[in-house]
Formats: C-alpha cells, structure tokens, sequence
C-alpha cells in the first residue's frame, strides 16, 4: 500500500530556513524576513536571483522562474514530484506519517479536506518548473559521441557544471509528448556508477524520449531505437521522426503512444544479443496491430557509434522498403 501524505501538515513542520540549512546552500545573506543569494536550483553566476521570504515560507528565483512553497522546493532540487518531495521531509525532519488504516476509515476520510490526502497519479509524471541553465552544449563529450553543437542546443543536451543533482554529468532533458520538461537524465563522463541518473519517482516508461519532436515531423513511420545518443544521432543525420525506450523494454504506455501517432514503426536496436532479443519480442507484439520492420544493425555496434554514410544508408533503404 502507497504511504499517505498530509501536505499541510509537512508544510507546517518545515520551515524553508530548515531545508535550505539541510543543502548546505552556500553565500545566503539574510535582509530582515529574506534571505537572498545564487539560486541553488539553477546554478546561475547571479548572486542575487534567489529569495526566500521566511515569513511567507516560499522561494522565487527571478532567472530561472522556479517558485513555490517548501515542497516546490524540493522537489526542483530534487527533480521528483510534490509528493516525493514531501516524503523525503517526512523522512529527513521525523514527521510522523498519517496513519493509513485510519485514514481508510470512511467517516474519518470524510471529516478531513481532500487537498490533504492525495495519491501520487501513477499516469503520468508531472511537468518541471524550472530548467537547468548554463548547460555546455560544445563539451569534449558530445563530440566524442558525434554529436555537433546544432544538435546539442536543439535538445538541450551538455554538460551542466554548477551544483545539484546532475552536477558533473551530461544532461539530457526529457520531455512528455506535449513538450514540457519532465525530468533530467545525467550520464557519467568515465565510469561512474550509476551511468545514467535519473530523479527518483520519475516513470521512465510512460514517456518515449523526443516523441514531441517526433509528431511535429508529421511523418506516419517512426524509428524507435533504444538509447538517447542514438536518438540524437539519427535526428541529427535528417530522420526527425525518431524516439528512443531510454531502454530495450516497450512499456504499455509507450506502445499505445507509437500506435496512436504511427503507422509503421521502424526498430533499429544495438547490435548485441540484448538489441536483437528486443527487436524479436517488440516485432511479435507490435505486428498485429501495425506495420513493423526491423533494420538490422552490425553485430558488436549500436546506432549512434556508425559512421554517417552507414547510418544514412541504413535508415534510407529502410524507409524505401
């Protein structure tokens, strides 16, 4: 059973002073009821973009727009939802839980406000409200991939420097199907573990990465590939019609998002003994239901790793077929 959360209840138990105290957030300056500084969700180089009216108990950064309560907060600075964010104060401060067999009880349920007591919708992951600024879109890495600066600013993608979560990584935004920004993925520069991090709380199955991008193409066939670099890389050899499983699984939701919008679906997966189970088992499903073909990649290579010749020529006699 889903723990409960009583929001006004962690509003009131934690004052914004507290969780900014808990980040260790550095170079704040107290004027009377505010305390004003670089703004620790962002990273900006402006030391005075952030401000936390403590009296009001609520934020606002005046660069990157975030604002909100103390669960807002969190929640930026943690790229999770409302309600996670409020789980963790739970967690951090000692805040005792509502008791769910209690709360279960109709007549008490009834007696409480229903904003009080509200489950994580498991459907859908919630739009973010910020996004992250001085991003690097020529960083070394991208190049090693072959991925050029155009492409790079397009999709947001480069290494974030500043502080937070996905400091010292690449960032790769991810967007739902009508363009808004619902989580962050991070990817390692060497061999940190993990490789990819991503917020907790955020379902990487309900969304397809790039599908907005995708349905703005217009065309009625679509790539599927497995990764973000290969999706980048094939968008970035002129296929814009082109999303990635962020994974070799297809997720319920994402299959009825590729039938809604496509026609036929074109599964161009790693060439290793994972890439090609996948491409077999997404085949069986998806046949019945709409046209499907499977372009073999070279054994040992994924996507984004072929020369552009290759990658164009692959896709190319594909579409033709």
């Amino acid at each position: 059973m889903r723990d409960w959360v009583n929001f006004d209840a962690v509003k009131a138990a934690v004052s914004l002073e507290k969780v900014l105290r808990h980040y260790q957030v550095p170079g704040l300056r107290r004027q009377r009821s505010q305390l004003q500084g670089g703004c620790p969700i962002h990273g900006g180089a402006r030391d005075d973009s952030f401000r936390a009216s403590l009296g009001k108990n609520a934020f606002q950064c005046f660069a990157c727009q975030a604002r909100g309560n103390v669960l807002d907060f969190v929640a930026a600075m943690e790229q999770c939802s409302v309600r996670q964010a409020a789980l963790r104060l739970q967690r951090w401060f000692a805040i005792p839980a509502p008791v769910a067999s209690r709360l279960a009880v109709p007549h008490a349920a009834a007696s409480l406000p229903k904003r009080e007591l509200v489950r994580e919708k498991e459907a859908r992951n919630p739009a973010l409200r910020f996004a992250l600024t001085g991003v690097d879109f020529a960083h070394p890495y991208l190049r090693q991939r072959g991925i050029d600066r155009a492409t790079a600013m397009e999709f947001g993608v480069g290494f974030y420097g500043t502080a937070g979560l996905m400091s010292g990584r690449i960032v790769i935004p991810i967007h739902n199907e009508r363009g808004e920004i619902v989580a962050y993925a991070g990817r390692a520069l060497n061999e940190q573990s993990p490789k990819y991090k991503l917020p907790s709380g955020f379902r990487k199955a309900a969304e397809l990465f790039n599908l907005h991008r995708a349905i703005a193409a217009g065309s009625p066939t679509v790539i599927v590939v497995e990764g973000y670099f290969d999706c980048l890389r094939v968008h970035q050899e002129g296929f814009p019609c082109v999303v990635a499983l962020m994974g070799s699984s297809l997720s319920p939701e994402q299959e009825r998002a590729l039938l809604q919008r496509f026609e036929r679906v074109m599964l161009m997966f790693d060439g290793d003994a994972a890439g090609r189970t996948a491409s077999q088992v997404i085949h069986a499903r998806l046949a019945m239901k709409c046209r499907v073909v499977v372009i073999r990649v070279p054994d040992g290579t994924q996507p984004d790793q072929l020369p552009s010749r290759a990658l164009e020529d692959l896709l190319s006699d594909a579409k033709q077929g």
